[in-house]
Protein backbone atom coordinates (compact mmCIF):
# COMPACT_ATOMS: atom_id res chain seq x y z
CA UNK A 1 0.00 0.00 0.00
CA UNK A 2 1.27 3.44 -0.90
CA UNK A 3 1.50 6.34 1.48
CA UNK A 4 -1.86 8.17 1.40
CA UNK A 5 -0.02 11.32 0.37
CA UNK A 6 0.59 9.72 -3.03
CA UNK A 7 -2.98 10.70 -3.82
CA UNK A 8 -1.56 14.17 -4.44
CA UNK A 9 0.49 12.67 -7.28
CA UNK A 10 -2.67 11.05 -8.63
CA UNK A 11 -4.45 14.39 -8.58
CA UNK A 12 -1.47 16.02 -10.30
CA UNK A 13 -1.50 13.40 -13.07
CA UNK A 14 -5.17 14.06 -13.65
CA UNK A 15 -4.63 17.80 -13.90
CA UNK A 16 -1.66 17.34 -16.25
CA UNK A 17 -3.80 15.25 -18.56
CA UNK A 18 -6.70 17.70 -18.52
CA UNK A 19 -4.55 20.80 -18.94
CA UNK A 20 -2.68 19.21 -21.86
CA UNK A 21 -6.01 18.28 -23.48
CA UNK A 22 -7.27 21.84 -22.95
CA UNK A 23 -4.10 23.16 -24.60
CA UNK A 24 -4.58 20.79 -27.55
CA UNK A 25 -8.17 22.01 -27.78
CA UNK A 26 -7.07 25.63 -28.01
CA UNK A 27 -4.61 24.66 -30.74
CA UNK A 28 -7.29 22.78 -32.68
CA UNK A 29 -5.51 19.45 -32.34
CA UNK A 30 -8.42 17.67 -30.63
CA UNK A 31 -12.19 18.11 -30.69
CA UNK A 32 -13.75 17.46 -27.28
CA UNK A 33 -17.38 16.50 -26.97
CA UNK A 34 -18.73 19.15 -24.61
CA UNK A 35 -21.46 16.88 -23.28
CA UNK A 36 -18.93 14.27 -22.14
CA UNK A 37 -16.42 16.69 -20.74
CA UNK A 38 -19.00 18.75 -18.85
CA UNK A 39 -20.49 15.66 -17.26
CA UNK A 40 -16.99 14.28 -16.61
CA UNK A 41 -16.51 17.42 -14.56
CA UNK A 42 -19.90 17.62 -12.85
CA UNK A 43 -20.17 13.97 -11.78
CA UNK A 44 -16.76 13.76 -10.03
CA UNK A 45 -17.42 17.05 -8.23
CA UNK A 46 -20.58 15.52 -6.79
CA UNK A 47 -18.67 12.34 -5.97
CA UNK A 48 -16.06 14.48 -4.22
CA UNK A 49 -18.73 16.03 -2.03
CA UNK A 50 -20.06 12.56 -1.22
CA UNK A 51 -16.59 11.25 -0.36
CA UNK A 52 -15.95 14.18 1.97
CA UNK A 53 -19.28 13.52 3.69
CA UNK A 54 -18.32 9.85 4.04
CA UNK A 55 -14.93 10.69 5.55
CA UNK A 56 -12.83 9.26 2.71
CA UNK A 57 -10.04 11.76 3.36
CA UNK A 58 -7.11 12.53 1.04
CA UNK A 59 -8.09 10.05 -1.73
CA UNK A 60 -11.02 12.37 -2.42
CA UNK A 61 -8.52 14.91 -3.79
CA UNK A 62 -8.01 12.80 -6.92
CA UNK A 63 -11.75 12.86 -7.49
CA UNK A 64 -11.72 16.64 -7.10
CA UNK A 65 -8.96 16.92 -9.70
CA UNK A 66 -10.91 14.67 -12.05
CA UNK A 67 -13.81 17.11 -11.72
CA UNK A 68 -11.94 20.39 -12.10
CA UNK A 69 -9.81 19.30 -15.08
CA UNK A 70 -12.68 18.57 -17.51
CA UNK A 71 -14.22 21.95 -16.76
CA UNK A 72 -11.00 23.52 -18.05
CA UNK A 73 -11.43 21.54 -21.27
CA UNK A 74 -15.01 22.81 -21.64
CA UNK A 75 -13.80 26.39 -21.17
CA UNK A 76 -11.06 25.82 -23.77
CA UNK A 77 -13.63 24.52 -26.27
CA UNK A 78 -15.73 27.64 -25.70
CA UNK A 79 -12.70 29.80 -26.46
CA UNK A 80 -11.90 27.92 -29.68
CA UNK A 81 -14.95 27.74 -31.94
CA UNK A 82 -13.55 25.14 -34.33
CA UNK A 83 -12.19 22.84 -31.63
CA UNK A 84 -15.25 21.00 -30.45
CA UNK A 85 -17.32 18.06 -31.59
CA UNK A 86 -20.88 18.85 -32.67
CA UNK A 87 -23.56 17.63 -30.26
CA UNK A 88 -26.06 15.09 -31.60
CA UNK A 89 -29.41 13.87 -30.32
CA UNK A 90 -27.67 10.76 -29.04
CA UNK A 91 -25.31 12.95 -27.02
CA UNK A 92 -28.25 14.80 -25.52
CA UNK A 93 -29.94 11.51 -24.63
CA UNK A 94 -26.80 10.44 -22.76
CA UNK A 95 -26.74 13.82 -21.04
CA UNK A 96 -30.36 13.41 -19.96
CA UNK A 97 -29.67 9.97 -18.47
CA UNK A 98 -26.66 11.38 -16.64
CA UNK A 99 -28.71 14.22 -15.21
CA UNK A 100 -31.30 11.72 -13.98
CA UNK A 101 -28.51 9.84 -12.19
CA UNK A 102 -27.34 13.06 -10.57
CA UNK A 103 -30.87 13.99 -9.50
CA UNK A 104 -31.16 10.50 -8.03
CA UNK A 105 -28.30 11.36 -5.68
CA UNK A 106 -29.85 14.67 -4.65
CA UNK A 107 -33.08 12.86 -3.83
CA UNK A 108 -31.56 10.19 -1.60
CA UNK A 109 -28.59 12.03 -0.13
CA UNK A 110 -26.77 8.82 0.79
CA UNK A 111 -22.95 9.11 0.40
CA UNK A 112 -22.43 5.60 -1.01
CA UNK A 113 -25.34 5.90 -3.43
CA UNK A 114 -24.04 9.34 -4.39
CA UNK A 115 -20.70 7.89 -5.50
CA UNK A 116 -22.45 5.14 -7.46
CA UNK A 117 -24.89 7.59 -9.03
CA UNK A 118 -22.03 9.91 -9.97
CA UNK A 119 -20.17 6.97 -11.46
CA UNK A 120 -23.15 6.02 -13.61
CA UNK A 121 -23.59 9.66 -14.67
CA UNK A 122 -19.91 9.89 -15.55
CA UNK A 123 -19.97 6.68 -17.57
CA UNK A 124 -23.15 7.48 -19.52
CA UNK A 125 -21.93 11.02 -20.11
CA UNK A 126 -18.71 9.60 -21.51
CA UNK A 127 -20.46 7.35 -24.04
CA UNK A 128 -20.48 10.08 -26.76
CA UNK A 129 -16.69 10.41 -26.45
CA UNK A 130 -16.24 6.63 -26.44
CA UNK A 131 -18.26 6.43 -29.68
CA UNK A 132 -16.31 9.35 -31.14
CA UNK A 133 -12.99 7.76 -30.19
CA UNK A 134 -14.03 4.62 -32.07
CA UNK A 135 -15.25 6.43 -35.16
CA UNK A 136 -12.76 9.32 -35.28
CA UNK A 137 -9.68 8.47 -33.21
CA UNK A 138 -7.84 11.32 -34.94
CA UNK A 139 -9.87 13.78 -32.85
CA UNK A 140 -8.52 12.34 -29.60
CA UNK A 141 -5.15 11.69 -27.91
CA UNK A 142 -4.52 8.40 -26.09
CA UNK A 143 -1.95 9.82 -23.67
CA UNK A 144 -4.58 12.00 -21.99
CA UNK A 145 -6.53 8.93 -20.89
CA UNK A 146 -3.35 7.20 -19.72
CA UNK A 147 -3.10 9.97 -17.11
CA UNK A 148 -6.70 9.23 -16.07
CA UNK A 149 -5.86 5.56 -15.56
CA UNK A 150 -2.71 6.52 -13.64
CA UNK A 151 -4.79 8.62 -11.29
CA UNK A 152 -7.06 5.68 -10.56
CA UNK A 153 -4.22 3.21 -10.00
CA UNK A 154 -2.35 5.44 -7.56
CA UNK A 155 -5.53 6.28 -5.68
CA UNK A 156 -6.44 2.60 -5.32
CA UNK A 157 -2.95 1.73 -4.08
CA UNK A 158 -3.10 4.51 -1.49
CA UNK A 159 -6.37 3.37 0.07
CA UNK A 160 -6.13 2.16 3.65
CA UNK A 161 -9.70 0.93 3.79
CA UNK A 162 -11.44 -0.47 0.72
CA UNK A 163 -15.02 0.74 0.81
CA UNK A 164 -17.48 1.36 -1.99
CA UNK A 165 -17.32 5.11 -1.43
CA UNK A 166 -13.51 5.14 -1.60
CA UNK A 167 -12.73 2.51 -4.26
CA UNK A 168 -15.60 2.60 -6.77
CA UNK A 169 -14.64 5.81 -8.56
CA UNK A 170 -10.85 5.25 -8.86
CA UNK A 171 -11.49 1.69 -10.08
CA UNK A 172 -13.84 3.09 -12.70
CA UNK A 173 -11.17 5.63 -13.72
CA UNK A 174 -8.69 2.82 -14.35
CA UNK A 175 -11.13 0.96 -16.57
CA UNK A 176 -12.22 4.11 -18.42
CA UNK A 177 -8.68 5.39 -18.92
CA UNK A 178 -7.28 2.08 -20.15
CA UNK A 179 -10.29 1.45 -22.36
CA UNK A 180 -10.25 4.85 -24.04
CA UNK A 181 -6.48 5.01 -24.48
CA UNK A 182 -6.44 1.57 -26.13
CA UNK A 183 -9.41 2.48 -28.31
CA UNK A 184 -7.79 5.69 -29.54
CA UNK A 185 -4.42 4.00 -30.11
CA UNK A 186 -5.61 0.83 -31.81
CA UNK A 187 -8.38 2.46 -33.84
CA UNK A 188 -5.98 5.21 -34.87
CA UNK A 189 -3.70 2.59 -36.39
CA UNK A 190 -6.61 0.85 -38.09
CA UNK A 191 -8.44 3.88 -39.47
CA UNK A 192 -5.43 5.55 -41.12
CA UNK A 193 -4.67 2.59 -43.44
CA UNK A 194 -8.36 2.46 -44.35
CA UNK A 195 -8.32 6.13 -45.33
CA UNK A 196 -5.14 5.69 -47.37
CA UNK A 197 -6.62 2.67 -49.14
CA UNK A 198 -9.72 4.65 -50.09
CA UNK A 199 -7.59 7.48 -51.45
CA UNK A 200 -5.48 5.09 -53.54
CA UNK A 201 -8.57 3.39 -54.95
CA UNK A 202 -9.89 6.78 -56.09
CA UNK A 203 -6.65 7.48 -57.90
Amino acid sequence: MLDPRFVLLAAALSMIGSVSYAALTLRGRVQPNRVSWFLWGAAPLIAFGAQVAHGVGMPALSTLAIGVGPMLVVLASLCSRGSYWSVSRFDMLCAAISVVALVFWFTLGDPVLAVLAALVADLVGGVPTIVKAWRRPDTERAIVYVFVAGNGVITLLSLRHWTVAAAAFPLYLVLLGVGLSLTVHLRGRAVVPEVETCELSRE
